[in-house]
This record gives C-alpha cells, sequence and structure tokens, in this order.
C-alpha cells in the first residue's frame, strides 16, 4: 500500500488541519496585539479585538475536525484492505 502512496499527497483532512493552524495564528496574533496596550498602560483596543482573539479555539476546534477526518479516513482504508485480503 504504501508504495502506491505519493509523497506529497493530501489526504483527507489536510485542508481543515492547515486552515485550522492559519485561524488559530492568526486569533493567536490577536490576542498578542490586544494585550500590547494593557502591558504599556495605553487605551485598550475595542471590544471586537478582543472577539478576534476567539479565533485561536475556532481554528482549534477546525483543525481538531481535521484530524478526527484523516483519522475515519485512515480506519476506513484499513477496513478495505484487511476485507479485500
Amino acid at each position: 500500500m504504501r508504495d502506491k502512496t505519493q509523497v506529497n499527497s493530501a489526504g483527507p483532512g489536510d485542508g481543515l488541519i492547515r486552515a485550522g493552524a492559519i485561524v488559530f495564528f492568526v486569533g493567536a496574533l490577536a490576542t498578542l496585539v490586544t494585550m500590547v496596550p494593557l502591558f504599556l498602560g495605553t487605551k485598550p483596543f475595542p471590544t471586537y479585538m478582543y472577539g478576534l482573539c476567539m479565533l485561536m479555539g475556532v481554528g482549534f476546534l477546525v483543525a481538531g475536525a481535521g484530524v478526527l477526518r484523516s483519522i475515519a479516513a485512515g480506519r476506513r482504508q484499513a477496513r478495505s484492505a484487511s476485507a479485500s485480503r
């Protein structure tokens, strides 16, 4: 089975994992930017900036869904391989 798999082929769930990582890092950057005024003693950002911090959790959930999708595809592939023997 390994000899038929291409090295750079994207499996099911890989796109969700990448998208989740990007959304997570955007949320992490928003968190860092939002916290800077608190340490510098300047005026805090508007409330919607704190809402952008929630992207960290959203990205984590999207990436987790991608991992679960990849696991499910691997299990289906393993079942079909064992059934064909």
